[in-house]
């Protein structure tokens, strides 16, 4: 996967697709304050729409959301803003800055307590600590589960780990992340959440100096593997992933990954997910009912602790099990 160059972070040419986007996402978490985010804002100029969705990590089990959509019929970049959530390009490839004013939605993870609403404002940069690695989605050829997975979860894509600084206040008390990192993510081209027969998408920081990005995507055409890993300054592609899961009683909800990841060097690094808590979200859009199991997990790595994400997507049968078996 190429190092790619400042433009990404602009607006890309808008292609016929009705279902084309271009979509920001970032993750955070500081282990410190017990707290973080994980959002998108995405803009579908054919369908005449630009949408975000905020989901903080509030210490202990719960999770702070607002969602937005409004019109908007042309591309835009660097300022991208729906209604009181704000995201700031800073610095192409460097910073980024995300603002949000506005009344949250508070869930109770455990499934305790019944929601409750908290006005919620944060403040939050993010430092890249990596290049951006991806691919550009222009030069892209291939066929199979490569082509297959171009015509759902878009043509080109970036990665990038980074630090975050700044605050989230609700309820009235300011939380500062001390210590927190994070990865962020670009996608461009057609995007169908009913595509993939099934994902499991990593986002893992061990530390400043190694980081890893990826996706096992399964589509009719097979599997297809992505994703970086960076090391010893240098980047080098994942070309498989190998992942064993424990499972919650409900057998579709994550709680351990055992990932085994194999870059083009041949080098093998083996990681294990201990999921903190799980955000779960259901769609169902066409007919087809997709599940997406957002994984707060603590990583280890050769005697090494970091933080990130581990997330399953599963396409749904009527019974309300995943149609590919969980690994």
């Amino acid at each position: 996967m190429p190092i790619l160059d400042e433009r990404h972070d602009f607006m890309h040419p808008v292609e016929g697709d009705s279902a084309w986007s271009e979509s920001y996402y970032f993750n955070a978490y500081d282990p410190v304050s017990d707290s973080g985010l994980f959002t998108r804002i995405g803009i579908r100029p054919n369908e005449g729409t630009i949408d975000a969705s905020l989901s903080v990590w509030l210490p202990g089990q719960e999770l702070a959301t607002i969602r937005a959509i409004r019109p908007q019929h042309e591309m835009i970049d660097n300022v991208l803003q729906v209604e009181g959530v704000r995201y700031e390009c800073v610095a192409p490839m460097k910073e980024w800055r995300i603002t949000a004013e506005g009344e949250a939605r508070v869930h109770q993870l455990s499934g305790e307590r019944r929601p409750r609403k908290t006005n919620l404002s944060l403040d939050l940069r993010f430092h890249a600590l990596t290049p951006a690695i991806g691919a550009d989605g222009q030069s892209q050829k291939g066929s199979g589960a490569s082509a297959a997975t171009r015509q759902s979860v878009g043509k080109g894509h970036l990665e990038q780990a980074g630090r975050w600084s700044g605050w989230v206040e609700y309820d009235g008390e300011r939380h500062e992340l001390l210590d927190a990192r994070g990865n962020r993510d670009k996608s461009w081209g057609p995007r169908r959440w009913g595509g993939p027969r099934m994902w499991r998408w990593f986002s893992i920081n061990i530390g400043d100096d190694i980081h890893f990005g990826g996706i096992r995507i399964g589509t009719d055409a097979g599997d297809l593997h992505r994703g970086w890993v960076w090391r010893d300054g240098r980047a080098a592609s994942i070309r498989d992933w190998s992942i064993r899961t424990e499972l919650a009683e409900d057998g579709i909800t994550h709680r351990v990954s055992h990932v085994r990841a194999t870059d083009k060097t041949g080098r093998l690094h083996e990681l294990r997910a201990d999921v903190l808590r799980v955000a779960p979200a259901l769609q169902e859009r066409n007919g087809v009912r997709t599940a997406v199991n957002e994984g707060l997990v603590r990583w280890t790595y050769e005697g090494r602790t970091g933080y990130g994400i581990c997330e399953y997507l599963h396409q749904l049968d009527e019974a309300g099990r995943p149609l590919v078996p969980i690994e």
